[in-house]
């Protein structure tokens, strides 16, 4: 085949350092759309970011011109960047080391995406570890509990 044709779909979860609430609704916007910026850059199409005062979501049509891995450690570490200019508040802020990463199927991505941008009413019912050991159970991944919280 002479070119590479791909089309891959990615829900990528990672929530701040221990889980610190520090995403409240007065940086939330501009904090999503700067990493939505952030995947235009590396080629990779945001389809919708959400999430709560400590973890975010995104939905995004993965490049096929970068790694999974690249892409989620650039968005943590340049936005973490920027968001520690954004005041006092936010000076000790830090993104969790690891990440939860799902492909979705092109069928899904309208209910994953509606899932993505109700996250506040969502977590009013289950917090952030419940809902990621849920993503392990449906995505039939293996897990140890002590290594997958910072």
């Amino acid at each position: 085949m002479p070119q590479s044709l791909v089309k891959n779909y990615v829900h990528i979860i990672f929530s701040t350092k221990h889980r610190n609430d520090f995403i409240d609704k007065s940086i939330e916007k501009e904090l999503f759309s700067y990493i939505a910026t952030l995947c235009t850059d590396f080629e990779s199409t945001t389809l919708q970011i959400g999430g709560t005062d400590n973890h975010i979501h995104i939905l995004c049509l993965l490049s096929r011109k970068i790694a999974l891995m690249k892409l989620v450690q650039e968005i943590k570490a340049v936005s973490s960047k920027w968001i520690k200019t954004k005041g006092k508040k936010y000076e000790d802020f830090f993104w969790q080391e690891g990440y939860g990463a799902f492909s979705v199927s092109p069928n899904n991505i309208f209910p994953v995406s509606e899932y993505i941008k109700n996250q506040r009413e969502h977590h009013k019912e289950f917090d952030f570890k419940h809902e990621m050991i849920n993503y392990y159970k449906k995505h039939k991944i293996d897990y140890d509990e002590k290594y997958i919280w910072d």
